[in-house]
């Protein structure tokens, strides 16, 4: 990683707490901000302590991982959440995408995919473990569209939003339509304004239930 991360782990149950430390410590520039077992224990560690990234349990005794992550997402907009999940609470995926998570990881985690994931959410992108990707956007595109009116996209911001959808940074955009990277951020926060989404996150989902790209 280009710069040191600093994390918190947030999870209920020590043995994972503990394990993913231990995965955490094998990698470059990444340091370990704080253990958490509640949301609140979350909270009260952020306020002494500088973290880039919460790793966020979504089931928590007291204040959950979803009601936690809308809290920093207010207090504390510069701190990155990354949902812990299994795949047998995949209704919370709305609420956490609405609460402000900026990805989704499966508890069974390689040292290999949780790097990435870090890399990619500390750039400022989203990030899906594969299989929760796949797994998401099938579930998504079989609900029912909103009913908002039909948006006037511009064809390439059509092509961006395909792009992102696909889970590619603000880099490969650029590369892959032969643009600089400020005019792919400067489309995404047309695409965002026009849809009225607060993050990427909410947008994949937005273009995903209301059928805008191809999956």
């Amino acid at each position: 990683m280009n710069r040191g991360a600093k994390i918190i782990i947030a999870d209920d149950h020590e043995i994972f707490r503990k394990g993913l430390k231990v995965v955490l410590s094998r990698l470059k520039d990444v340091y370990i901000a704080g253990e958490a077992s509640s949301g609140q224990e979350v909270l009260d560690i952020l306020q002494s302590s500088q973290a880039d990234i919460v790793l966020m349990d979504i089931e928590m005794p007291g204040i959950s991982g979803i009601e936690t992550t809308k809290r920093i997402s207010k207090m504390y907009p510069h701190v990155k959440v990354i949902a812990l999940t299994m795949f047998n609470n995949d209704h919370y995926i709305q609420d956490m995408l609405d609460a402000g998570a900026k990805g989704f990881l499966l508890k069974n985690i390689t040292k290999s995919i949780l790097e990435k994931a870090l890399k990619t959410v500390l750039a400022g992108n989203t990030y899906y473990s594969d299989e929760l990707f796949n797994f998401f956007t099938k579930k998504l595109t079989a609900e029912p569209a909103s009913n908002k009116p039909g948006i006037p996209f511009t064809k390439r911001e059509k092509e961006v939003l395909q792009f992102i959808c696909e889970g590619l940074s603000n880099t490969d955009i650029a590369e892959k339509l032969f643009i600089c990277e400020r005019t792919v951020i400067g489309h995404k926060s047309n695409l965002l304004a026009k849809t009225g989404c607060k993050s990427t996150a909410a947008l994949i989902s937005f273009a995903m239930k209301n059928k805008l790209v191809q999956v």
